[in-house]
């Protein structure tokens, strides 16, 4: 459910020479989409009777590319269907499948969760390894996916880094969730990036704890009984009275949804807010951090 746990979709041959992303073969309608941009991409190359090593050099890129995103097997950048639309004289009909393609270049779990984040009215959250994927600046994501093993490459981490700061536009939502989030305190004192990306996280935590529909907590780590020991937990309630949870400790880390489940979940939440410290209480402690960083 958490993009931070689920990753991303990960390619054998993207790189620096191959701008572009690799189709997940397991989500079905994002490869539909990407098949049929490459139809109409190789349609628009055969009227204008290019072949494809040709057009490729008149964009810019390589000839095992243009194969790749005609056939429907790498989803194309935004720059790629711009140069590609100018080349072919389609007149912004092939620059306007920026718009089909820009969703599919996401893995299909952090599109589904994104999804589910945009329509909920409430969301809680508890988190015990890092800040919250919602709470993260641009500079720590990449610090903290640079950090994970097997390296990714620089086109995987641009994907993930897109993938999640999108995620962000819940914060402008309207009508404004309701947003709530417990971070462990080792999660703010784990100087990830170091000094100043980890500064300007800190300063991002505080910015967005003053929105008035967003509480921030943080539970520190001298707390005897702590509930919350057995992973992070997710909680997203909807505007229709159906909510969906996932937390890592509980039925083998799936999301639910029926109610008997979510109540176990909802206990859990309420507690660990409970045992953490105030918003207000919280603010002021991740300022303190921020003055001894």
């Amino acid at each position: 459910m958490s993009v931070d746990e689920a990753g991303a979709a990960r390619g054998s041959d993207g790189g620096a020479d191959e701008p572009g992303w690799d189709v997940d073969p397991d989500d079905e309608s994002g490869a539909a989409v990407v098949a049929t941009v490459g139809r109409q991409i190789k349609a628009w190359r055969e009227v204008a009777g290019m072949r494809a090593g040709e057009f490729g050099a008149a964009i810019g890129y390589g000839e095992d590319l243009v194969y790749k995103v005609e056939g429907g097997r790498r989803i194309p950048r935004p720059e790629f269907l711009d140069k590609a639309d100018e080349v072919l004289g389609a007149g912004g009909r092939i620059a306007m499948m920026k718009e089909d393609v820009a969703e599919v270049r996401y893995p299909k779990k952090v599109r589904d969760l994104a999804k589910l984040e945009a329509r909920a009215a409430e969301l809680e959250a508890y988190h015990n390894h890092n800040v919250n994927g919602l709470l993260q600046t641009e500079a720590h994501m990449r610090a903290l996916f640079a950090s994970w093993l097997p390296a990714y490459t620089l086109d995987e981490m641009d994907r993930m880094v897109a993938a999640r700061l999108a995620r962000q536009s819940i914060f402008d939502r309207d009508p404004l969730p309701s947003l709530s989030f417990v971070q462990e305190e080792v999660t703010l004192r784990r100087p990830v990036g170091g000094t100043m990306v980890w500064r300007r996280q800190l300063e991002r935590l505080l910015e967005i704890g003053q929105m008035r529909n967003v509480a921030i907590q943080v539970m520190p780590t001298h707390r005897e009984e702590h509930p919350g020991t057995g992973g992070l937990i997710e909680v997203l309630k909807f505007p229709d009275g159906s909510a969906m949870g996932r937390s890592e400790g509980a039925f083998a880390g799936r999301p639910v949804s029926d109610p008997k489940h979510l109540r176990i979940l909802e206990l859990r939440c309420g507690m660990i807010r409970a045992q953490a410290l105030s918003p207000r209480e919280s603010l002021a402690f991740i300022e303190r951090v921020l003055g001894e960083t």
